[in-house]
């Protein structure tokens, strides 16, 4: 004799396929980032945002998505998908303050620093330094 006696075959014994989607939907929702590469577009400082979410607001592409913890920073949900187009930057109220940062790839850290000042700039600054109007030597 076999013990597929113990074993249930039919769905409408345990209430059926509703009574299924009723105890799935009473679950929370996890929300976390995706961590299909280690990749960090975009990095937040924790002290220093006020989670006002207008990074969120701003993304062309939807890379950000609010926290459902109550006073969490925004999460990187599709970190792949970013274009590093600085959008969330812009918006931040306190992005001179460090409080979001674009995690540029190695291939477009291009930096530049001027030999009179010592100043370093970088591609795709909020404030770029104006040009410099000195001829050539």
């Amino acid at each position: 004799m076999s013990d597929t006696t113990n074993m249930k075959t039919d769905p409408e014994e345990d209430g059926g396929l509703e009574a299924a989607l009723d105890r799935v939907r009473g679950r929370p929702v996890q929300l976390a980032s995706n961590l299909v590469t280690p990749n960090r577009p975009i990095l937040f400082d924790e002290a220093t945002c006020i989670k006002c979410d207008l990074c969120i607001e701003a993304c062309p592409i939807d890379v950000l998505v609010p926290n459902p913890v109550e006073d969490g920073l925004p999460l990187v949900m599709f970190p792949d998908e970013c274009w590093y187009c600085g959008c969330c930057e812009m918006h931040c109220p306190r992005y001179d303050e460090g409080a979001i940062r674009i995690n540029f790839p190695l291939m477009q850290r291009g930096r530049w620093k001027r030999k009179d000042s010592g100043e370093h700039f970088r591609v795709g600054m909020k404030n770029p330094p104006p040009p410099n109007t000195r001829g050539p030597v």
